[in-house]
């Protein structure tokens, strides 16, 4: 867990906003110890985790795809190549919808903004580094292109049987 006690609160918050305006059919499904707190959400998400990531085409036709998700800070971070379709999407539309589902374990849903992270970032050290000692080298050397994204949640809800983080 690299989260700060005031990125969990936040977190926290987001979570707790998030399953307030949540449909009645989602809050019966993600009820009672199902519900997953910010901190079991963090602890669970440690280390790589497929994330299915949803973009948008310019005539609006949703598009999925899985990218390599590292949950840093309470934010998900993934990379692509600039030549691929969802680059092109989230250069033009930046709102995505993610999903980490590990059966009936874990779900972790979330909805918000991909933002292209550059060297002026004050994430790209620490998230460049996390990636490369997770891989065994630095992400944008695998390309020529290679474009590090983080989400910026404005939704995200997490449900499952994970142990007490």
């Amino acid at each position: 867990m690299r989260e700060t006690a005031a990125e969990i609160a936040a977190l926290q918050e987001l979570m707790d906003a998030s399953y307030t305006r949540s449909t009645s059919h989602l809050q019966e499904i993600v009820s009672g110890p199902r519900r997953l707190t910010a901190e079991q959400v963090v602890a669970a998400l440690d280390g790589m985790k497929v994330l299915t990531l949803a973009t948008v085409t310019a005539a609006g036709e949703p598009r999925v795809s899985a990218v390599d998700g590292h949950f840093l800070h309470g934010r998900w971070t993934f990379g692509t190549d600039g030549r691929a379709a969802k680059a092109r999407h989230l250069a033009a539309r930046p709102a995505v919808s993610a999903a980490h589902v590990d059966g009936e374990r874990l779900g972790v849903f979330c909805h918000g903004n991909a933002v292209r992270l550059t060297p002026q970032d004050p994430a790209w050290e620490e998230t460049i580094a996390h990636w490369t000692a997770y891989y065994g080298s630095d992400p944008t050397t695998w390309g020529e292109d290679v474009r590090m994204y983080r989400i910026e949640p404005t939704w995200l809800v997490g449900y499952g049987t994970v142990a007490e983080g």
